[in-house]
């Protein structure tokens, strides 16, 4: 890893009066490690109190440790790139090598969950949410085999699709084929909203890329009443993460955008390069948010707990 530039000082920008109360003045933007090629699936492990995340084009899985610093945690990992923990603790990653939606057992072993829909591969899973039932929600775009940077070029068998997963009955359901191109995605603090980002066909010169959210049916298991929630600019969302007030925190181009339950800008946080992914974690009371800066790990401390479930 390259030298850690110092701690800088954050560049809030208040839209809306409330973002301010969410702003700690004492709180610096720390970087916690650089040197990666592009940082994805972060994912915060509240009993190892360590942050695991993607160098995805380097093929492997990273741990952050507060007072021990960046460390190799799986390699290679299958070109994995979204990832969350199931309800034993157990991390589930997208595959984007493999194909795949795989868990990593506590001992270390990789069970592939579901690779195949109707008798077809899915493309290249990219991020996965664990809803408080135990079902595994997950994306499956094209962007993991259009090229050889982040898994590897293979023909695509079926279209772009948001899949359900029920470990229980080891069957996986379409729940939206409404996409071009799903990527990250979220539940609100309640579950009864699912958060799910429209990054496009990325062969297109103008993609279709926006924030979307759909209602969940009563019983957890099926999407209603699709619609635009919030257009992000400049850039798009990529990954997202939800606190405890459902207010969501999306990447961006210029950093850290902050939207309202109601789908109001509230204000952003500036970084120094394009955001791809981020989450909230820190023990015990998840105020740290967690930055995926292009090639660098950031985080700042904020007046936010990020919700716990799923989480």
């Amino acid at each position: 890893m390259r030298e850690l530039p110092p701690p800088a000082e954050v560049e809030f920008e208040a839209a809306d009066p409330r973002f301010c109360s969410y702003i700690l003045g004492n709180a610096e933007m720390e970087c916690l490690g650089t040197g990666f090629r592009w940082i994805e699936g972060l994912v915060w492990m509240g009993d190892w109190n360590c942050l695991l995340f993607q160098d995805l084009p380097r093929n492997r899985t990273m741990m952050w440790r507060e007072g021990q610093g960046v460390s190799v945690w799986r390699e290679p990992s299958g070109y994995a790139n979204g990832q969350a923990r199931d309800r034993q603790g157990r991390v589930i990653a997208g595959s984007h090598q493999r194909r795949c939606l795989h868990r990593i057992e506590h001992d270390g072993r990789v069970t592939v969950l579901v690779s195949q829909h109707d008798d077809m591969r899915l493309n290249a899973p990219n991020d996965v949410v664990v809803k408080s039932d135990g079902a595994v929600w997950f994306t499956d775009p094209v962007y993991g085999i259009s090229n050889d940077y982040e898994g590897g070029i293979q023909v695509s068998e079926q279209p772009p699709a948001v899949y359900r997963f029920d470990p229980r009955s080891g069957e996986s359901s379409v729940v939206s084929r409404d996409f071009d191109g799903p990527n990250g995605l979220a539940f609100s603090p309640d579950e009864r909203r699912l958060y799910v980002a429209e990054t496009g066909d990325q062969r297109h010169p103008n993609p279709t890329q926006v924030l979307r959210v759909f209602d969940v049916s009563e019983d957890g298991t099926r999407l209603s009443n699709g619609r635009d929630f919030f257009k992000v600019s400049p850039g798009y969302t990529d990954g997202l993460a939800v606190d405890v007030d459902g207010n969501v925190w999306s990447s961006a181009a210029d950093g850290v955008h902050c939207i309202s339950p109601e789908g109001e800008f509230l204000g952003r946080i500036r970084t120094p390069a394009l955001v791809s992914n981020l989450c909230f974690g820190g023990s015990p009371h998840l105020n740290r948010l967690f930055i995926g800066v292009s090639h660098s790990l950031y985080a700042v401390f904020l007046n936010r707990r990020g919700a716990r479930w799923p989480g």
